[in-house]
């Protein structure tokens, strides 16, 4: 297997610039997250009911000038939204072109999590990196990393998917879905959540049940592993089964443990 520090692979992203002299005020009082407190954080724009418009990663290239990662096919949406509801804020918000590879190991590049293992995200690198692969997206499911239209969509609420842990500040000021989400953190709590199944196989969309009751739902899968959405109060050594075949639930928090590109 090759050295983590030379392996790279192609992210497709869009990428939305919100740039003036309120722009850092204005996606203060916009996205989940606190912009201010670090030069890039992962956030979210959401309806007032707390569900997800977008996910985000924002970056901070400088004064005054913000650089907004999302996916692909997100990016009309996020320019949409964020200047329907600008008003008298003086930025402007526009589409820009680059492309983005993800680099594990140390480097320069926007930190990020979505692999469990150290990764960044680089613009522009000029060498194009390889296509995702099952490796990857192994990866990904074993670091309960959500994904837009697997695990993401306007009827998740953000708790369910882990997004509250890692993209949402609870200390910052204001910002539309606010309030639901600081309810269901304070007071509630999910009723499922996203999960690591280890099985013998299955497919997006497939029940996972428990005896005879249907208790979650598979989101990604590869080969002996995928991500569900599992009722909480399913205890984490239950016997379960995905099209008939055994699964259980599986976690592997330590690197060593996940594999490294």
């Amino acid at each position: 297997m090759a050295s983590a520090t030379t392996i790279a692979y192609s992210r497709p992203r869009a990428y939305v610039r919100v740039s003036g002299p309120d722009a850092a005020d204005y996606l203060q009082r916009m996205v989940s997250n606190d912009v201010l407190a670090a030069p890039s954080c992962e956030a979210m724009l959401l309806t007032a009911k707390g569900r997800v418009i977008a996910p985000l990663v924002v970056w901070c290239r400088g004064e005054d000038d913000f650089l907004i990662l999302t996916e692909p096919e997100l990016g009309d949406t996020v320019v949409t939204h964020l200047t329907r509801m600008r008003l008298a804020a003086k930025c402007e918000i526009e589409l820009e072109q680059h492309t983005s590879t993800i680099v594990f190991g140390a480097g320069d590049g926007i930190p990020t999590v979505d692999f469990g293992v150290p990764a960044v995200e680089v613009l522009d690198a000029g060498a194009e990196g390889a296509p995702a692969d099952e490796e990857l997206e192994r990866l990904r499911i074993l670091a309960r990393t959500p994904r837009w239209g697997s695990e993401i969509d306007g009827e998740i609420l953000p708790a369910e998917a882990g997004l509250d842990e890692r993209a949402v500040s609870f200390t910052k000021g204001c910002y539309p879905g606010q309030e639901p989400i600081a309810r269901l953190h304070y007071r509630g709590h999910a009723n499922r959540s996203l999960r690591v199944l280890k099985l013998e196989s299955g497919e997006p969309g497939a029940d996972v049940t428990h005896g005879e009751r249907v208790v979650g739902r598979v989101t990604s899968a590869v080969s002996d592993l995928a991500l569900a959405y599992i009722r909480t109060d399913v205890p984490d050594d239950a016997d379960l089964e995905v099209g008939g075949r055994r699964a259980r639930l599986h976690w592997a928090a330590d690197p060593e443990q996940i594999g490294r590109p």
